[in-house]
C-alpha cells in the first residue's frame, strides 16, 4: 500500500467512524423507543459509514461527478433495502417480544401455561424459563396453601385440645373446692394426668416451631443405634403391655451413625409410641435397624453417595389408607377425627409424625410411610398394618452446632 492508498483509507475511515458516533448518539436517543428504531439504525448506519467513506475517499481520488453520483444512488439503494429488511425484522421482533410479553403476565397468574416456540432460539429458551418459572410459582402457591390450612387447622385443633382439658381441670378444681367429690385424691391425679399432657403438647409446638423457623440446632456425634430403640422400647413398654400389645425390635450389634442423640430419641420414640397407640389389642410392633450400602440407597431413591442406616418400625393398625398417607406426616394430622384424648397413651395434637419428618430430613434423610398388607407392602390384599421407613446418612447431618434450614413443604 502506497502513501496515496493510504491516505484514502484514513480519510474513508475517520468518515465512517463520524457516521458511527452519529449513529450511536441517535441510537442512545431512541433507546426508550421501540425495538423498531434500533434495528433501523443498526440497518441504515452501516450503509451510511459505506457511503460517507466513498464520498469522502472520492475527493482525494478526483472521481468524476458522474461517478460519484453512480456511486451515491447505489448507497442510496442498498439503504432503501436495507431499512426495509430491517423493519420487517422490527416487525417480527416487535411481535414475538409483545407475545413473549403476554407469556410474561400469565406466569403466576394460576392459569395454565405453556410456553411457546416462537421466533429466534434465545426467545424460545426465555420462554421454556418462563414456562419453568410459573410451574415453580404454581409449586409455591400451593406449597403456601397447604401451610394456611395447615396453619388453621394446627390453630383450631390444638384450640380444642386445650379447651377440653382445661375445662375438665376448671370442673374438677371447683368440684374440689366445694368439697362435692367423694375420691379427691383420684380428682388429684387426674388433674395431674391433663397437666402433663398439656406440657407435652407444648413441648412438641415449640420443637415444630423451631423446626418450621429453621433455628433447630443438631449436635451430631456418634450413636449407637440399637442403644437408642431399647431405649424406646423400654419406655414404650408399660403402654404396650397395657394395651395388650407385643413389642419387640432388632437391630445388629455396633450398627453407629452420626447424629443428635436427642433428635434421633425422639424420632424413634415417637415412632414407636405412635405405633403402639393405633396397634389394637393382641396386634405387634416390630422395630429393626439395618444398615444400606451407598448403592441401596441410590436405588432406593433416598439420595446419592454415602451408606445409611434404615430404620423400620411395623405396626399391626390394620393399614392408613392412600388418602391418608398423603397427610400422614401432616402438621396436626390425626386419623380420629374425634380427637378424643387416650388416657393409656396420653396422646398430644398429632404433632409427633410433623416433628419426626422435620428432624429426620434436617438429618438429610428420608421418612416414608406405606400400608403392609397380607402378601406384602402395596401387593394387593387387606392392609393389615403400616410401616414407616427411616432412612439417615451414616455420616451424619453436617457439622456440630449447625443451624437447620427450615424443610420445604412437600406436596
Amino acid at each position: 500500500m502506497n502513501g496515496e492508498q493510504a491516505q484514502v483509507v484514513l480519510v474513508a475511515a475517520v468518515a465512517a467512524v463520524v457516521v458511527g458516533v452519529v449513529g450511536l448518539l441517535l441510537a442512545w436517543l431512541v433507546r426508550r423507543l421501540s425495538i423498531r428504531w434500533q434495528l433501523g439504525l443498526a440497518a441504515v448506519v452501516p450503509v451510511a459509514a459505506v457511503l460517507a467513506g466513498v464520498l469522502a475517499a472520492s475527493q482525494r481520488m478526483f472521481i468524476s461527478d458522474d461517478d460519484v453520483e453512480v456511486v451515491t444512488l447505489v448507497a442510496g439503494a442498498a439503504t432503501v433495502v436495507a431499512l426495509a429488511v430491517a423493519l420487517a425484522l422490527s416487525r417480527a421482533v416487535t411481535r414475538w417480544s409483545l407475545s413473549l410479553r403476554e407469556e410474561v403476565r400469565r406466569v403466576g397468574s394460576g392459569s395454565p401455561y405453556v410456553g411457546g416456540a416462537r421466533g429466534p432460539s434465545e426467545f424460545r429458551a426465555l420462554s421454556e424459563e418462563l414456562a419453568t418459572a410459573h410451574a415453580r410459582l404454581e409449586e409455591a402457591r400451593g406449597r403456601a396453601a397447604r401451610l394456611e390450612d395447615s396453619r388453621r387447622e394446627l390453630v383450631s385443633w390444638v384450640s380444642h385440645d386445650l379447651r377440653t382439658p382445661l375445662a375438665g381441670m376448671r370442673a374438677m378444681t371447683e368440684a374440689l373446692e366445694d368439697g362435692m367429690t367423694p375420691d379427691p385424691e383420684r380428682y388429684h391425679r387426674q388433674i395431674r394426668v391433663e397437666v402433663d399432657r398439656m406440657v407435652r403438647m407444648v413441648d412438641d409446638l415449640f420443637e415444630l416451631s423451631r423446626i418450621h423457623a429453621g433455628v433447630l440446632r443438631l449436635a451430631p456425634e456418634a450413636v449407637v443405634l440399637g442403644d437408642v430403640v431399647s431405649d424406646a422400647i423400654a419406655a414404650a413398654d408399660p403402654v404396650a403391655r397395657a394395651r395388650g400389645v407385643r413389642l419387640g425390635g432388632a437391630v445388629p450389634g455396633g450398627l453407629e451413625l452420626v447424629a443428635d442423640p436427642s433428635g434421633l430419641s425422639r424420632v424413634v420414640s415417637n415412632l414407636v409410641m405412635n405405633a403402639v397407640r393405633h396397634t389394637p389389642p393382641g396386634g405387634t410392633v416390630h422395630v429393626e435397624g439395618t444398615g444400606l450400602a451407598a448403592g441401596v440407597r441410590a436405588a432406593a431413591g433416598d439420595g446419592a453417595g454415602g451408606d445409611c442406616v434404615e430404620l423400620v418400625v411395623t405396626d399391626g393398625c390394620g393399614g392408613i389408607g392412600a388418602v391418608d398417607l398423603a397427610r400422614v406426616f401432616d402438621v396436626a394430622w390425626q386419623a380420629e377425627p374425634s380427637r378424643t384424648p387416650d388416657d393409656v397413651t396420653g396422646r398430644g395434637a398429632g404433632l409427633g409424625l410433623a416433628i419426626v419428618k422435620g428432624i429426620v430430613e434436617a438429618h438429610r434423610g428420608s421418612v416414608h410411610a406405606e400400608d403392609v398388607t397380607e402378601q406384602g407392602v402395596d401387593q394387593g390384599g387387606r392392609p393389615t398394618g403400616c410401616r414407616f421407613r427411616v432412612v439417615l446418612p451414616v455420616d451424619g447431618p453436617g457439622p456440630p452446632d449447625a443451624v437447620v434450614p427450615a424443610p420445604v413443604p412437600h406436596s
